[in-house]
């Protein structure tokens, strides 16, 4: 799904954005660092294998998988919905840290609630840790509502919820 405002495409995840996705994620490590936990060292060295494991539960229905790629083909944000149950999944997304503030989480979130019903969906969940109010105020500018507060590693959240898709 093209998204002209910011010349991207959201795209299912495929085996050939592998080396674009660990891109993406080196490049971003530290940044995203700072509003969710960190994958750790672990993730990147085998990289590979859990991209691979993606694609496996990709194909299982149990999770959709999304990437925004640029026009030079470079992964500027992930979009996933994870665990497929009853109509229900989790929203995940990351954005770029220089794409950040230009309305690209906006949009893409936009994009996943659109594609959403075409996997069965009928409502999700997000949460999103205090220390990311951008992430906060995204959710609630697409229509989702604030059910409930979290506590993580990174702190207190809010848990939230969007329905009847």
């Amino acid at each position: 799904m093209y998204l002209p405002d910011h010349g991207v495409t959201l795209e299912p995840l495929r085996p050939d954005h592998a080396d674009a996705v660990l891109a993406f994620e080196l490049e971003n490590r530290e940044y995203f660092a700072k509003w969710i936990w960190d994958r750790g060292d672990e993730y990147f060295a085998d990289f590979p294998t859990r991209h691979a494991a993606q694609l496996a539960e990709q194909e299982a229905d149990i999770c959709r998988f999304h990437v925004l790629v640029d026009g030079d083909g470079a992964v500027v944000g992930r979009v996933n919905l994870i665990d497929l149950v009853d109509g229900q999944a989790e929203l995940g997304y990351r954005i770029a840290e220089k794409w950040a503030g230009r309305g690209l989480a906006t949009a893409a979130v936009r994009a996943i609630i659109q594609l959403a019903p075409s996997y069965g969906l009928t409502s999700l969940r997000a949460g999103a840790s205090d220390r990311n109010p951008a992430s906060q105020a995204v959710l609630t500018r697409v229509g989702f509502r604030q059910v409930g507060v979290s506590s993580t590693d990174l702190g207190p959240g809010k848990k939230y919820v969007l329905e009847d898709l």
